[in-house]
C-alpha cells in the first residue's frame, strides 16, 4: 500500500479460537462461549506489523448454506479497505466451491449492502443464526439477516 507505514498481510488460519477472541474485542460477537454446529471451511486473518490481528473473516456452512460466520476490522484500521478485501476473498472461495449465495447477520448492514448483500425478512431466513436465540436480539442489538447471490 502505497504511502503506509505499516505492512499488512492476509493469510489463511488455523487459529480459530484467537479470530473469536478478535470478533468479541470488536463487538461482532458479545461471547466466544456459544456451541453451535458449523463447518468451518477457511479462517482468514489480516496482519499488520508482524502478527497484530487487523481484521478476520471466517467462511464457514451451515445446514448446507454458506455463511460468514464473522468479518471484523480493528477500529485502527478501518477505512483502509481491508474489510472489502476480505469479503472478496470469502466470495472467490463460496464461487470456487461451486456455491451460489452466501448468508450472514450484520451488525454493520451499511458495510454488506454498499457490497451487494441485501436484507431479508428474518422470519423467512434459514433458522441457523444464533442472534435468533440471543436475549439481546432486537432489545439492543438490532442486526440484518442479508444474503447476496453470487453471479
Amino acid at each position: 500500500m502505497s504511502g503506509c507505514k505499516t505492512w499488512m498481510r492476509m493469510s489463511q488460519t488455523d487459529d480459530y479460537d484467537r479470530l473469536v477472541k478478535f470478533f468479541v474485542e470488536n463487538e461482532l460477537e458479545f461471547d466466544g462461549d456459544e456451541e453451535v454446529d458449523t463447518d468451518i471451511i477457511k479462517c482468514y486473518k489480516v496482519t499488520v506489523d508482524g502478527d497484530k490481528l487487523a481484521g478476520a473473516v471466517v467462511l464457514a456452512k451451515r445446514e448446507g448454506r454458506y455463511i460468514i460466520d464473522g468479518l471484523a476490522v480493528d477500529q485502527e484500521y478501518r477505512k483502509h479497505k481491508i474489510g472489502k478485501i476480505m469479503l472478496n476473498k470469502v466470495i472467490e472461495q463460496v464461487k470456487e466451491l461451486g456455491g451460489s449465495e452466501v448468508y450472514l447477520v450484520a451488525r454493520a448492514p451499511g458495510f454488506f449492502k454498499k457490497n451487494g448483500f441485501k436484507a431479508i425478512d428474518p422470519a423467512g431466513a434459514p433458522n441457523f443464526f444464533e442472534c435468533k436465540q440471543c436475549p439481546q436480539y432486537n432489545v439492543n442489538c438490532h442486526p440484518e439477516v442479508m444474503k447476496t447471490v453470487i453471479a
